[in-house]
């Protein structure tokens, strides 16, 4: 990851926050986001990250100024992470218009919309890694989670329908889907959902492992995709998740 030119949307908190550290770590030259300038700020001087940019993904205007922007300020682009997602509540029968729309254009148009920017550097620069993250509710996930299970879903399909695409040019789009993972969104959102002080306790005793993914799990597996360790991997959909997919509770 030496000296690769990297942004990642949505780092100034959770998995976001945990990619950029890790690469920074790593000797990546990164890019933080966020939706508030102030926050992306704070991070990538907390991070020493190289620089940052704001910006609400819901726009197409922050889409692509968050990708020009990293390619005006250092030099090009060698790694795109489409990160950035919300995970409002929602069932299929019932979410409202506004919210249904807000889901697809924050995670599904966004990664679409900063992919198409970055691949105009990544052609003159002869290649590069297109990493997005994914969620294993992409499958069919919860009830309440039937817009932000969709727009995963959408972007599974995104990422083979690119990779296979953009092969020619030696450009690799992969995905991971992210399975429960500890973070402090999930956190408030848990508290404020089941007002049980004991959640996490709980949550952990259902572990094979005994704990929640971690950021730097996901971390971890989203450097070996933006890396040239997988110089020869695209169009990999990856599940991070304790079970496999579709196993019975009891598994």
């Amino acid at each position: 990851m030496t000296n690769k030119i990297a942004l990642v949307t949505g780092s100034t908190s959770g998995i976001g926050r945990g990619i950029a550290e890790h690469f920074v770590s790593r000797g990546a030259r990164v890019v933080v986001h966020g939706p508030r300038e102030d926050e992306a700020r704070a991070m990538a001087e907390r991070l020493g990250a190289e620089s940052f940019v704001a910006g609400d993904l819901a726009t197409v205007d922050a889409c692509r100024r968050a990708v020009r922007f990293t390619i005006e300020q250092l030099g090009g682009i060698d790694v795109l992470v489409n990160n950035a997602g919300i995970t409002t509540r929602g069932y299929l029968e019932d979410a409202s218009v506004e919210l249904w729309d807000r889901m697809m254009n924050v995670n599904l148009r966004a990664p679409f919309l900063c992919l198409q920017e970055a691949v105009k550097s990544m052609k003159t620069r002869g290649g590069g890694s297109i990493v997005n993250i994914g969620s294993i509710n992409a499958y069919i996930g919860e009830p309440k989670l039937g817009p932000y299970s969709v727009s995963k879903g959408g972007l599974m399909t995104l990422t083979r329908n690119a990779a296979a695409t953009l092969n020619r040019y030696r450009i690799r789009v992969n995905q991971i889907n992210v399975g429960w993972t500890l973070t402090e969104g999930e956190e408030r959102v848990k508290r404020e959902e089941e007002n049980d002080p004991d959640w996490l306790e709980k949550a952990v005793a259902t572990r094979p492992f005994g704990r929640l993914l971690a950021p730097r799990d996901i971390a971890v597996a989203v450097e070996y995709f933006a890396s040239d360790a997988s110089a020869l991997v695209t169009g990999t959909v990856m599940d991070l998740e304790q079970f496999p997919v579709g196993a019975p509770p009891n598994w």
